[in-house]
């Protein structure tokens, strides 16, 4: 039966979800029950394609990103998809109506990390946009719920999120990134040259997409409102430990933030929702 398949494809996609983020998935299950699938399905798609272009290194990479970028317009076409993962993300897409065009920067950003290594400042908005600011705008497609007018009142502030998450991503695996796949994201940075200077100003950055993705927060629908809150908080968390962190630390060791940590945000984001005062 199409409904078994179905809802298997959508378990492969939360156990994908839940297996490579638990910090995503934790936030993920603070959404209204209606929201958590079709964000899990969106999940599963974007992990499956970022895991071609940075750990399938014994394959042909572009190869297996070619193929699988076929695939899921194919299977947005055709409305099925024996890829459980893709089965499971056209569902969200063709529910949804996710507009096409994110989907396509998504995947120009997944290409330009198999031969890209690093970016001019053009280049480096372009790949937060396809990589990141896309994927925000998916999950609000499913937030809004086809009010169109709302999605366009969020827009800029799904996108200022994402772009927060992709850049602390970026400094939190700065020596990953720069060892073991020898990409440098940030323009004119030299990482061994890595300046106080260099990270304060890349931090600035940061912050103002922080500072306008809270805005835009508030704004939220409620059924969104506290998962993402508390995605935020994480994020908000980590960033807060990097900045304490000096430019050298960043290049030995990745910035973590512990389970026990992660819980007492959870807490503390639930009081501060009961009260309404996010």
């Amino acid at each position: 039966m199409m409904q078994i398949f179905n809802e298997v494809s959508s378990q492969c996609s939360r156990i994908t979800t839940e297996r490579y983020s638990t910090s995503f998935s934790s936030a993920i299950r603070l959404l209204h029950k209606d929201l958590r699938m079709p964000i899990y399905r969106i999940y599963g798609f974007v992990r499956f394609a970022d895991e071609i272009v940075d750990t399938f290194h014994e394959h042909d990479k572009a190869l297996l990103l070619s193929e699988f970028k076929k695939e899921t317009y194919a299977s947005i076409s055709r409305g099925i998809s024996l890829n459980p993962i893709l089965n499971s993300f056209q569902q969200v897409v063709n529910e949804y109506k996710i507009d096409h065009a994110l989907i396509e920067a998504f995947f120009n950003s997944m290409e330009s990390d198999l031969s890209q290594f690093s970016y001019d400042d053009q280049g480096y908005r372009d790949y937060i946009y396809g990589s990141a600011e896309v994927v925000g705008l998916m999950c609000l497609y499913v937030f809004c719920n086809g009010q169109e007018q709302e999605y366009l009142n969020l827009k800029p502030y799904a996108k200022a999120l994402g772009a927060a998450f992709q850049k602390v991503n970026f400094l939190r695996d700065i020596k990953a990134d720069s060892e073991g796949l020898k990409r440098v994201y940030f323009p004119g940075v030299d990482f061994s040259n890595f300046t106080l200077r260099d990270k304060a100003a890349i931090e600035l950055d940061i912050e103002n997409d922080f500072r306008l993705a809270y805005e835009g927060i508030l704004k939220l629908p409620m059924k969104a409102r506290f998962g993402v809150y508390v995605a935020y908080k994480y994020y908000l968390s980590l960033f807060k430990k990097i900045k304490k962190s000096q430019p050298a630390t960043l290049l030995e060791d990745r910035i973590r933030i512990p389970n026990y940590s992660k819980a007492f945000i959870v807490m503390r984001a639930g009081l501060r929702s009961q009260l309404n005062i996010l």
